[in-house]
């Protein structure tokens, strides 16, 4: 009975709801963020008026619950809020690169994202039907990597390609794309050069409250 109420607060978004956060300032224009409640990844947006368009500053993985946001523009308000993350995710895969270094002088025509053709999307993002399927990952050199997926979901508010580098505890975003993208090249990070690699087909859950500070001179 446990795991299906579980599976039920991931699918519907529920377990995001509850989330406290908080701001203060660390200089004139440093703002500390901190937050509380939820175990999900978190998306962390900002906006200059409360009504206004929000913009995704940071992915939180469930393990963080701190960030600074520094070096902004003086005597200007930030208005922040937490959104919980959710969706059904591929089976990881695991991959290690060949030894080497960035070649920018390399071909990367493969990278842009994509929408391959496929058969048509029917399952909701919250139905567990949704999961991107068919991943693969092909090694292009040392440091990228191209991922393709079959697109399952019908409403989704985009995907991420999230990676958990060896002896890392917990997978963190590594890129977000919008909805129906099912073709996207990875360029990894030196870290990430043995790694699990998965697909999340995700959507947004409840927002957490709003705070809002000014910065100074």
């Amino acid at each position: 009975m446990l795991r299906v109420l579980l599976a039920l607060l991931l699918l519907t978004g529920c377990s995001g709801g509850g989330t406290s956060l908080s701001a203060k300032m660390l200089s004139p224009n440093d703002i500390a963020l901190e937050w509380r409640g939820g175990s999900t990844t978190r998306v962390l947006e900002f906006a200059t008026e409360r009504e206004g368009a929000y913009t995704v500053l940071h992915f939180a993985p469930p393990g963080q619950t701190t960030f600074t946001h520094p070096d902004l523009m003086p005597k200007t308000p930030f208005y922040y809020r937490l959104r919980s993350v959710h969706g059904p995710a591929s089976a990881p895969l695991d991959l290690a690169l060949p030894p080497g270094e960035f070649d920018e002088t390399a071909d990367h025509s493969w990278a842009p994202p994509q929408t391959l053709p496929g058969a048509p999307r029917k399952h909701p993002v919250r139905s567990e039907a949704a999961q991107p399927t068919d991943v693969r990952a092909t090694v292009m050199h040392a440091n990228g990597i191209r991922f393709t997926w079959t697109d399952n979901a019908s409403d989704e508010a985009g995907y991420l390609i999230e990676v958990r580098a060896a002896g890392a505890a917990e997978y963190r975003v590594a890129a977000v794309l919008d909805p129906d993208v099912n073709s996207f090249g990875l360029i990894t990070l030196p870290e990430e050069k043995v790694a699990a690699y998965r697909v999340r087909a995700y959507f947004y859950g409840s927002p957490s409250n709003i705070v809002h500070l000014v910065t100074g001179a």
